[in-house]
């Protein structure tokens, strides 16, 4: 976390160490940061995952249970990830650049997520509610049981414990890193606070079934006094150190570099302080007065009133010289410059806690039950965050069409009149046929026949039945109705029929065959009249259980229409031939059976989606379609023009050109040929864009921040520049370390994926090297010696236009302490300095800025930085 003077500082390389630090987390999860889990990333993997670098943070949502990291440079959401079984839950989230893990309030749930595949790569239960906290700072993880006054370091590839855990009285508080990487514990039953540093990891991660203290283990390095025992403390970690407050004695005391120092407070209440605070200048708040008070770090302090009602105000914030304090009442952030004068206000909606949290020189301001967040720049541009955007990794597709009305429940009632009532005549007896009554929302469960004093009862599934015992010569007519729950229905009547001795006879044989357009042809020879015509011939489907007339026809054939008939189901026939007294044939024999068949549905549930890894390809599946009477046998897909075959409900297909927007037409074909097609659409995976959004530099190293389009696949990126090897990292920034001082760059950032690749230029110069002129106390004598310019002879800090000590080219003498901006190094005369620096010796001359481009031995020149004369380029 960035301490204020290092936001505002621009020629110094910035401290990534100093950038990572502890959420301050608001409202009812500020007291701790529950967790007991880390990410399973190997040390030193970092360059490989997909995880929160420069100016990114992880932010939760209640509502959809889900992370999104959020790119500070562009306040958006470039990933967002679910996290299951949480949702409307107070989640506690802890991060750095490679861990981050989170603690589900309302079940105790302890998860890590891989930053590499946003996958959950390990769980632990814990008890639900505050009392257990993990801390966090670069590789090291402590887990601090505040209730036990157990603080336990854990190996972050095993999640084991590393060596016997540090303990302390029951009741401790704080377990918050400083810029400096020690774990501050405030004990309160002994009135101290103690600084705990890490053990190194082992080369390999610790077993979890290997003894405690089998190697190094944490240590309490530093306790100090700094209140009565039993008094109520509250620490807030610093840059450098923490600040304790002591709500007892009403006083702050900052402990720094071995410094106790104590500040008496004007507190008119109960005081709260951030967990982590950034820059000289502490903010201690007191909700009920809604005062802050901001403490220097002379001991001054300074008091401003918060606006508004109501004590839901969080601790203030310090960051970029400002301070943050939100009120939870109304969503509302207030900030405050140094001197304490309201200068900005931040609208918000109450719907819930707020988290503030300063990272990669940016503050980030959540409200874990809504769809906003904001993030503050060190110029303190506020820009909000969409949450829930969908064009990223991990977005929501598209809604789905809403569902179709409920079909409105029919209205139930009694049969309709069947139709088609018909009667053949025969000898002493007759056929009556008809066709199915509408069942009006209740099934019908049977047919009743009325007439010559008959009443025949016959199945649903039967309308065609033959009435016996009628007297030839006689006429006679029959009425049909249906009957279903709700009673009987209309009956209709028949032509009338007279029975007789003059029947024809029935045709000698029947066939019948199935057509591949789902229609069935039956035929069979003229039957002989016995003398009279052949007026017409009815033709009798029989299935499994069911007899029904088929259709009536004058010509020798009869089709059924496609539909008619149940394809798939068995059918056989058999006709009567009526001639034109009205009297009929006795049956014909039953002809051959059928399946009636038709080309197949259409496939259902067609979806057709991008191949992420292979260029040119679309992946597509569907359900089954309905084989309407027989097999389907293949699929026909056609994806843009290209055509396959397969047996399958999926394929891919390969060969489409890259980003091609293509059509896909899905056919199902059985013996009777294809059906309908379904039809999608899909995208192929496009080569990557890039676009960069910033980039920074110090002396030896440059960092180039971008968002990259994937173009549906997924993308690897890298940062090059000529001369220096290319640098693999994530897809958001990339820093190149061993680059030369005060040189100007073409960084290209290429992204990389199935398709292609896409790049991105950036010009960034490194910053200037400088060095200091450094002429020291030798054992010899005094410094004026060897370091003043007006004692004859050859002193220290000359400057020379060549590379050797030739007094004819000495353009000069740089006082001890002079800053000097150097260009390159050249070898030279050997320069030993025992006197003048500490014994250093070289051959190297440093090309400086001394009336124009000279040379000062490195041996008299110590360059800033560590004074690597390896990072110099030869002249």
């Amino acid at each position: 976390m960035a301490s204020i003077d290092d936001a505002e500082r621009t020629d110094a390389p910035r401290s990534r160490s100093r950038l990572r630090g502890g959420l301050v987390t608001v409202g009812t999860v500020t007291a701790l940061l529950a967790a007991m889990g880390l990410t399973v990333l190997g040390l030193g993997a970092a360059d490989n995952a997909v995880a929160n670098y420069d100016a990114s943070s992880w932010l939760w949502s209640a509502v959809r249970s889900e992370l999104a990291r959020v790119n500070g440079v562009t306040a958006r959401v470039d990933t967002r990830t679910e996290v299951p079984g949480a949702r409307r839950h107070p989640m506690q989230v802890a991060q750095t650049d490679r861990l981050l893990i989170l603690r589900d309030l309302q079940t105790g749930q302890i998860s890590s997520l891989d930053l590499a595949t946003l996958q959950l790569t390990a769980t632990t239960p814990t008890t639900p509610g505050l009392g257990v906290s993990v801390a966090l700072h670069e590789d090291a993880a402590f887990v601090v049981d505040a209730v036990q006054g157990i603080v336990r370091q854990l190996d972050p590839r095993s999640l084991s414990p590393v060596g016997e855990p540090v303990r302390y009285p029951p009741g401790i508080t704080g377990g918050t890193f400083d810029g400096e990487g020690r774990l501050w514990i405030a004990v309160p039953s002994e009135g101290t606070v103690s600084a705990v540093t890490a053990a190194k990891l082992p080369s390999a991660p610790a077993s979890a079934a290997a003894p405690a203290g089998g190697g190094l283990s944490p240590e309490r390095v530093e306790t100090y006094d700094v209140a009565d025992a039993s008094h109520e403390l509250v620490i807030s970690t610093l840059d450098d150190g923490v600040a304790v407050l002591d709500r007892t004695a009403a006083r702050l005391v900052r402990v720094q570099r071995g410094e106790v120092r104590p500040t008496p407070l004007t507190l008119p209440g109960r005081a709260a302080m951030p967990t982590r605070t950034s820059g000289p200048r502490v903010p201690v708040t007191v909700p009920a007065e809604r005062r802050v008070l901001v403490v220097g770090d002379t001991g001054e302090e300074r008091a401003f009133t918060v606006p508004g009602s109501g004590d839901r105000l969080s601790p203030a914030v310090a960051w970029a010289d400002r301070f943050y304090c939100a009120d939870e009442a109304t969503g509302t952030i207030y900030s405050f410059d140094a001197g304490g004068q309201l200068v900005d206000t931040i609208k918000g909606r109450a719907n819930g806690p707020l988290e503030m949290e300063v990272r990669e020189n940016h503050l980030f301001i959540n409200s874990p039950d809504s769809a906003t967040a904001r993030v503050v720049d060190d110029k303190h541009q506020v820009r909000e965050v969409d949450k829930y955007a969908n064009d990223v990794l991990g977005g929501d597709p598209p809604p789905a069409p809403p569902p179709p009305p409920p079909p409105k429940k029919p209205r139930v009632g009694k049969p309709s009149a069947p139709r088609s009532v018909t009667a053949a005549a025969g000898n002493a007896q007759a056929r009556v046929s008809w066709r199915p009554a509408a069942a009006n929302g209740a099934e019908i469960t049977k047919y009743v026949v009325q007439g010559a004093d008959q009443r025949l009862e016959v199945g649903a599934n039967q309308r065609s039945v033959e009435v016996k015992g009628l007297t030839n010569g006689e006429t006679y007519r029959f009425a049909v109705h249906a009957v279903n729950a709700k009673g009987d229905g209309p009956a209709r009547s028949s032509n009338p029929v007279t029975p007789t001795a003059a029947v024809p006879d029935p045709p000698a044989s029947v066939t019948a065959q199935e057509r591949p357009d789902g229609t069935v042809v039956v035929k069979w020879p003229a039957a002989n009249g016995q003398g009279n015509k052949i007026a017409k011939y009815a033709v009798t489907a029989t299935s499994a259980g069911t007899n029904a007339p088929a259709g009536e026809s004058t010509k020798t054939e009869l089709v059924v229409p496609a539909g008619e008939l149940e394809f798939g189901t068995q059918y056989a026939f058999t006709v009567v031939a009526v001639n034109d007294k009205g009297a009929g044939s006795a049956a014909s024999p039953v002809s051959n059976t059928v399946v009636p068949f038709a080309a197949p549905g259409r496939p259902l549930d067609l979806q057709a989606g991008t191949v992420a890894d292979q260029p040119g390809a679309v992946t597509v599946q569907w359900s089954p379609a309905e084989a309407n009477g027989r097999p389907v046998t293949k699929y026909q897909v056609d994806v843009g023009g290209r055509t396959s075959e397969v047996t399958e409900t999926r394929t891919t297909v390969t060969g489409l050109g890259n980003g091609q927007n293509v059509t896909v037409k899905v056919k199902a074909v059985n013996e009777a040929g294809p059906g309908p097609e379904a039809t999608a659409t899909a995208r192929t995976v496009a080569a990557p864009q890039v676009t960069v959004t910033g980039s920074s530099a110090t002396a030896t190293s440059a960092t180039v921040t971008f968002t990259v389009d994937a173009g549906g696949g997924r993308a690897t990126c890298s940062l090059s520049t000529s001369g220096e090897p290319a640098k693999a990292g994530a897809c958001s920034s990339i820093t190149m370390t061993g680059l030369t001082p005060g040189t100007s760059y073409s960084f290209t950032v290429t992204a990389s994926n199935a398709a292609g690749k896409g790049t991105a230029t950036k010009a960034q110069p490194t910053d200037a090297l400088y060095g200091v002129a450094t002429c020291r106390n030798g054992a010899s004598g005094p410094e004026s010696t060897y370091c003043d310019r007006d004692v004859s002879g050859r002193n220290g800090n000359e400057i020379f236009s060549v590379t050797r000590q030739d007094n004819d080219k000495q353009v000069g003498w740089a006082k001890p302490g002079t800053r000097l901006k150097a260009y390159c190094k050249k070898s030279g005369e050997e320069v030993y300095a025992y006197i003048y620096n500490n014994d250093k010796r070289s051959t190297w001359w440093v090309q400086v800025e001394y009336s124009g481009k000279n040379y000062i031995p490195w041996a008299w020149l110590n360059l800033e930085g560590g004074d690597n004369i390896n990072v110099l380029p030869t002249c």
